[in-house]
């Protein structure tokens, strides 16, 4: 089990924050684990997609949803949520993200963001690296979804 890491409220209040939900897609290819990782619409950083609650969704469903209208992928969530990151969102809103596990069946060639990100295959030490979020990078690098075996032979 990973260590959720501090958080911060990027100067909001508590009750300013707003919260969303994410999805960390994943595959394993030759014994290894690979995160997907999609660049943000604005400023082009690397995320992991994320949205806004879904009337009518759980936290996993929405996850999923973002995962396809950003990244094209066709998956299932595969456990509950591996932790909370906050972010600071058009330099404006503090955000919670809540991050949901998200097994990668395929990805499509077209889908709803398409032309508007890019998204790439990396080790999770490479994903940790990428993004700009300090708790996601923890998250990520503690995720191992072959399970706690695997993670005490050194994981990342």
């Amino acid at each position: 089990m990973t260590k959720q890491p501090p958080l911060t409220l990027h100067g909001s209040p508590k009750g300013e924050m707003r919260t969303q939900f994410a999805a960390l897609c994943y595959r394993v290819r030759k014994d290894k684990v690979q995160v997907l990782i999609v660049t943000s619409r604005r400023t082009k950083r690397w995320i992991m997609p994320k949205g806004w609650p879904m009337e009518g969704r759980t936290p996993g469903g929405s996850a999923l949803q973002e995962a396809w209208e950003e990244a094209g992928v066709r998956g299932e969530v595969t456990g509950g949520c591996l932790g909370v990151y906050s972010y600071q969102k058009d330099d404006v809103i503090g955000c919670l993200a809540m991050l949901y596990p998200v097994k990668v069946a395929s990805l499509a060639g077209e889908y709803p963001e398409k032309g508007e990100r890019r998204r790439r295959w990396v080790s999770r030490k490479k994903a940790a690296r990428l993004v700009q979020e300090p708790e996601l990078g923890q998250l990520i690098l503690g995720f191992d979804p072959r399970g706690p075996k695997a993670t005490r032979r050194g994981g990342a």
